[in-house]
């Protein structure tokens, strides 16, 4: 069932009803723990730095390392209330090498990590900021190389040189430092990480915005390409937030804001092939951010269409321009990433504590099953997901997704990397533990402290910050199993 309305701005929008879901109620009583672990009949076969269909059964819970795959992790539940110690401060002191060193996470984890930072990198100050965000890539496409390229921002104002990159060698673990990346260029070689993002496909490509302008970067050649001007259609008193582009580098998004009042105006969508603009103004003053998904096939604004409750999602066919809205009641994603025509999505009104619902846009009525949850609900912390290992034409079964957490309670998987898949089976693939403690002097606010960590785009490796329990933030790689059968 669907209603039609009409917008602030006349735009008439299809509300999807079918999707409804009942008001969030008071928090759940524990559910009950998850079975002992049980080894699948068959594994699943990996092949390095590409996808594979996963063979193990979704009830099936994973003990053993498939072929190819990295060691470690292990399968839990999503209804699991099984809370893991974190490491202490000398267990982590005692585990941790030098900037550039291999270290495996103790028991019951056993993944292997890499430390890419350290006080060396900023002359003993607390210079590294947290990456940019879990939908963002700070890692390039490196499939078929032996080298992977990571940049990081580096505060200069603190002893850290800038943005800089960084060349990890996925045969020995070795990590380069490249340096700063924009210094001599012309762009802010202080910028923070923060929307900048690595090219779905070109592998020395980053994109980033200054002002009005989209530009490609090439972080070894240090040459700048405009992808796009909106000061000559919108008008120069206006910049560029929170960019995203499709995984083909042909479609792009961005939030539009007034350079005076910073104000958000609205969406702005560019197609590189046909050079053309849409725009799509917001609806409230709630307006929050629009993502482009990894095909360029489809728009997600979060925008308060109906003045009720908090943020909606208008869901745009960008070739088309029809537009749906799902009701934040009704599932709205909040904190979400998207893919190739998909959304994983939290849903603060569901029934289930720290639901995490799957959408595939295009479908009507629009249906989000549940692909992970919490046992009950958390008093604090947050939680972001990472879906930037997408790929095209993958049944939900094969798609994976990662979160990372941290909260200052004790709460299942509250302070840890995690795994789960998209078709529903609530496996859940435990990956590593964050190792930051809020209440430490590293990183600054909560926020800053946060990992809004991200996955490169084989899904085999997922990149965080974390102050460790001390007065830094550090850099950090780990590399994620294939227990699930496909990342």
């Amino acid at each position: 069932m669907s209603a039609t309305i009409t917008a602030d701005a006349g735009t008439q929008l299809v509300i999807d009803a079918a999707a409804s879901q009942p008001a969030a109620p008071a928090p759940a009583a524990p559910a009950p723990a998850a079975p002992a672990l049980a080894t699948p009949t068959t594994a699943p076969t990996v092949v390095a730095d590409a996808a594979v269909p996963a063979t193990s059964s979704g009830s099936q819970v994973a003990a053993v390392t498939p072929v190819g795959a990295f060691p470690g992790g292990f399968i839990e539940q999503a209804s699991s209330t099984a809370i893991r110690p974190r490491l202490t401060q000398a267990q982590l002191q005692a585990l941790l090498p030098p900037a550039g060193g291999k270290f495996s996470f103790p028991a019951p984890y056993g993944t292997e990590a890499i430390r890419l930072t350290d006080s060396n990198n900023c002359g003993g100050t607390d210079c590294v900021r947290y990456v940019g965000y879990s939908y963002w890539r700070n890692m390039n496409n490196h499939v078929g190389q032996n080298t992977m390229l990571v940049f990081l921002g580096l505060d200069d104002r603190i002893g850290g040189p800038g943005l800089s990159l960084f060349r990890y060698h996925k045969d020995t673990d070795a990590v380069d430092s490249l340096g700063p990346l924009f210094v001599g260029t012309g762009l802010d070689p202080n910028a923070t990480g923060e929307g900048i993002y690595f090219s779905g496909t070109r592998p020395t490509i980053v994109y980033v915005a200054q002002g009005d302008q989209l530009l490609r970067f090439d972080v070894l050649t240090k040459q700048t390409e405009v992808v796009f001007d909106a000061a000559p259609k919108y008008g120069a008193n206006t910049y560029l937030w929170q960019h995203h582009s499709s995984d083909d580098d042909v479609v792009h998004s961005a939030t539009l804001r007034d350079t005076n009042s910073g104000a958000m105006l609205g969406c702005l969508l560019y197609r590189e092939d046909t050079a053309a603009f849409n725009f799509f103004a917001a609806v409230s003053s709630d307006f929050d951010e629009c993502q482009v998904d990894r095909s360029g096939d489809w728009l997600v604004i979060k925008d308060n269409v109906d003045g009720k409750n908090s943020v909606d999602n208008r869901i745009i066919n960008t070739k088309t321009l029809a537009e749906t809205v799902l009701l934040d009641e009704n599932g709205a994603g909040g904190h979400s990433d998207l893919g190739f025509g998909t959304m994983v999505a939290e849903d603060n009104w569901n029934q289930l504590p720290g639901a995490v619902r799957y959408w595939q846009l295009g479908q009507s009525p629009l249906v989000g099953p549940i692909v992970y949850h919490e046992p009950v609900w958390r008093a604090d912390g947050s939680s972001h997901i990472s879906h930037t290992n997408a790929r095209p034409g993958l049944a939900p079964a094969n798609e994976v997704a990662c979160t990372s957490t941290s909260a200052r309670g004790a709460f299942t998987r509250g302070n840890e990397i995690f795994c789960y898949r998209m078709d529903g089976s609530l496996d859940v693939m435990v990956v590593a533990p964050v190792m930051t403690d809020l209440d430490a002097a590293g990183g600054g606010d909560d926020y800053s402290k946060a990992p809004k960590g991200n996955l490169d785009v084989t899904g085999r490796y997922f990149i965080w910050t974390s102050n460790t329990g001390g007065n830094r933030l550090d850099a950090f790689i780990v590399k994620v199993p294939a227990l699930l059968g496909n990342n």
